[in-house]
């Protein structure tokens, strides 16, 4: 099969969908299928091989030139070619500039507004590109915020479209009311261009056709999957301090500031005698004063010392850096719809305590790789980490049943044949198919026992 991938580029951060896109490419070229994987904005960052074309289409410098000045949206493209270029893209991406959605409602608006946007000059250089290239079979967008290229791409090729859903709604819901209101209103009309949906999540595709107005028949998910190759089982010593993890950006609604009351709670009452609050994952400037809350707050309970940031690691590190906890905990603040640190972190065996929301619930049910507790709650949280704590055998059941049910069931083997077979059923045309499924989407053949506290 020939597919035609759009995927979102985030600058200089490791994103979970730019990982999930690239993997799931890079397994399709495995198998021999005909896979083009064009990134938008800037060149994608991964932490393995990049599959990803050299050309970056609606480079992130000229679709902001064309939004606010207006002579650059009749510039000639040899000019554009030079904001374009993979170097000026990068050294725009090492500047602090705000991709906060409140400060993007205007470019979201234009960029779906497709054709009658201010970046038309974009889109034309996309089809005239696509035009000159063998005919895909299957064209797909990144996520719902890009739904203004489905006409223009259907006009051109006259083929299926699909698109991914993989948590528009926690940047749409921080935009201003009015870009809010104007970009689902568009997101809206553009669903008619589209064929098919693919959510990465069971929960999100209960609850995202709702939200977008999109027609039930035309969803379809594909769960996440990870490649699995370097991932191993930690290594405990008794000897180490109890390891608590974070592994993700660092942003308040990731909820970092929940897990490091939690940790408090355990701390101060000597539950835990000795323990480490291990922290990993991308800071966007504007969060550095979120982080040195949390680290002052550390300090003032006298566990400043405890309180380790890791920044930015790459896959060797960041593999590395799971061995070493003996249990891992993003307690998010929204219902977040994909959850790829948990799956990272249960493929290295380690168990997880998250809050029931979102995707976190499907996910830990399904592997049973961890216990899920009350929503921002720390003390909640507090008391599923020190259960962990108190029973190593628990602990070490959880963190086995995530071992091998990530591999079961989320590997990048799996989403791959989960989505081709979406893709073929796309492409002939065919109804979604219906299956057996419990309360929570997944097949009932397929549940798996899981371990779970509810303080």
């Amino acid at each position: 099969m020939r597919i035609l991938y759009l995927t979102g580029g985030a600058g200089q951060m490791y994103c979970g969908s730019c990982l999930r896109d690239n993997a799931l490419a890079a397994e399709l070229l495995s198998r021999g299928h005909d896979v083009t994987l064009i990134p938008v904005y800037t060149p994608t960052l991964t932490d393995e091989p990049n599959v990803s074309q050299e050309r970056v289409f609606f480079g992130g410098i000229s679709v902001y030139l064309q939004q606010y000045l207006p002579l650059f949206r009749k510039s000639p493209r040899w000019l554009d070619r030079l904001w374009d270029s993979k170097a000026m893209l990068h050294l725009a991406s090492r500047r602090s500039i705000s991709t906060s959605p409140k400060m993007l409602g205007e470019l979201t608006v234009s960029m779906l507004r497709g054709e009658d946007g201010f970046q038309h000059k974009e889109i034309a250089k996309l089809t005239d590109w696509i035009k000159h290239e063998p005919a895909p079979d299957l064209v797909s967008l990144p996520y719902s915020l890009l739904l203004g290229l489905a006409k223009p791409i259907k006009d051109a090729l006259n083929r299926p479209i699909c698109c991914t859903l993989q948590g528009e709604d926690l940047f749409l819901e921080g935009l201003e009311e009015t870009y809010k209101s104007e970009s689902l209103s568009l997101i809206r009309a553009n669903i008619k261009h589209v064929d098919a949906f693919i959510s990465v999540s069971e929960y999100y595709a209960e609850f995202i056709p709702e939200y977008l107005n999109i027609p039930p028949e035309k969803i379809r998910v594909v769960p996440l999957g990870i490649n699995l190759q370097g991932y191993e089982k930690r290594e405990r010593e008794s000897s180490q301090p109890f390891r608590v993890g974070f592994f993700a950006r660092v942003a308040p609604e990731k909820g970092l500031h929940v897990l490091a009351e939690a940790y408090r709670h355990l701390r101060a009452d000597g539950r835990i005698p000795e323990a480490r609050l291990e922290v990993a994952g991308y800071m966007a400037p504007e969060h550095k004063s979120y982080l040195s809350e949390i680290e002052q707050a550390m300090k003032d309970a006298g566990l400043g010392a405890e309180f380790n940031y890791h920044g930015v690691l790459d896959r060797e590190e960041k593999i590395s850096f799971l061995r070493k906890l003996d249990v891992l905990s993003v307690p998010a603040t929204y219902n977040e719809p994909k959850g790829i640190f948990l799956l990272e972190a249960m493929a290295c065996g380690v168990p997880v305590v998250q809050p029931r929301r979102g995707a976190f619930t499907e996910i830990v049910e399904k592997t049973g790789g961890g216990l899920l507790v009350k929503p921002d709650s720390p003390e909640s949280l507090a008391k599923g980490i020190l259960e962990i704590y108190q029973e190593p055998a628990l602990g070490e059941k959880l963190g086995l049943s995530g071992f091998e049910n990530v591999r079961r069931h989320f590997s990048v083997a799996r989403m791959a044949d989960r989505a081709l077979a979406v893709y073929e059923s796309v492409t002939r045309n065919e109804p979604r198919p219906q299956m057996n499924t419990d309360k929570h989407g997944s097949e009932r053949t397929d549940r798996q026992a899981s371990e779970e506290v509810l303080i």
